[in-house]
């Protein structure tokens, strides 16, 4: 849900600015996971391609929990431009993703049709509302306020993180006020757009001159501020981070601020949620989860159980 902004300054630049080697990356799966992310976390310019998907078959169990009469759902998805959030293929037109391969793999466990549409990243949860569509992926952190208007089926934890060219002289931050004076880039309608400006307050009490919060809708244009010199810090998913640092040269890293349980997002009281969960669960227990978190690189973002809309989780616990 979007948050009401003191003085957002939104920007938004030529996608065409980061090249397509830096957002789009290219190459064939090994035929295995691991060998695929080692790839990735050498610097290579290698998008995992490996089917970890075709081999899942029905959960009865789950597919029970169904409302009578589900055979299809339509599943709205943010498609951004660096992996592991959803992206392309080389071919322009098949999507690809952390949250492709966790809808693809519940929809097979449900014995259910999907048809996936494309929505920006603020316009899906509204939408959820409006029965446009059945589910949202996106990296959805579960807060609080999301909570009230919006159910979710957790399937990984992920958060916040930040990230700064390797000449900046941050190294961590674990205060907002670090950030005072500097310009940060974040998502549009994002939760970390919505801590920024909820704690904008933090450098005025400090006698500090205030950080400008600059949000983008196109990741491309987000990070060529970054390293075209407009911002100075990145905030945005630690697993996104990881891996665009990881890909982009003159970049570095800088930590962990603090995690959220990620899930798919339902209309309020929908119906859906328990079979959800369900075929969630059995993917964790028939090892199709973790061999999605092995090709995407994102192992330490592993949950024990998916739970339905659990409590915002906070201070990193």
């Amino acid at each position: 849900m979007r948050t009401p902004t003191r003085a957002r300054k939104r920007l938004f630049a030529p996608f065409a600015l980061i090249t397509s080697a830096a957002l789009l990356l290219t190459a064939c799966g090994s035929g295995d996971p691991a060998a695929d992310v080692a790839g990735a976390a050498a610097g290579s310019d290698a998008l995992p391609t490996t089917d970890v998907v075709s081999g899942v078959g029905r959960n009865a169990a789950a597919a029970k929990l169904l409302p009578p009469g589900t055979e299809e759902l339509t599943l709205a998805v943010s498609v951004g431009g660096s992996p592991p959030g959803t992206t392309y293929l080389p071919d322009g037109r098949t999507l690809t993703g952390q949250d492709v391969d966790f809808a693809d793999a519940v929809a097979k466990a449900l014995d259910i049709r999907l048809t996936t549409e494309k929505a920006s990243f603020e316009a899906i949860l509204p939408a959820l509302g409006s029965g446009k569509y059945d589910v949202g992926a996106g990296n959805f952190g579960v807060t609080e306020e999301r909570r009230r208007t919006i159910d979710f089926v957790t399937y990984i934890n992920d958060g916040q993180g930040f990230a700064a060219r390797e000449d900046s002289e941050l190294s961590k931050v674990t205060d907002l006020t670090q950030l005072c004076g500097l310009n940060v880039a974040t998502g549009a309608g994002t939760t970390f757009e919505a801590t920024l400006e909820e704690n904008a307050h933090l450098c005025a009490d400090a006698g500090k001159k205030p950080y400008e919060v600059q949000t983008y809708s196109e990741p491309g244009a987000l990070w060529s501020s970054l390293q075209q010199g407009r911002s100075d810090v990145v905030m945005s998913t630690i697993n996104g981070l990881r891996y665009a640092v990881a890909h982009q040269q003159g970049l570095k890293f800088l930590n962990e601020f603090r995690r959220l349980d990620v899930g798919f997002a339902l209309k309020k009281g929908s119906k859906l949620a328990p079979a959800l969960q369900a075929a969630v669960n059995g993917l964790i227990a028939d090892g199709t989860y973790d061999r999605i978190l092995r090709k995407w690189g994102t192992t330490d973002s592993a949950i024990a159980k998916s739970e339905i809309s659990p409590p915002e989780l906070k201070d990193g616990n």
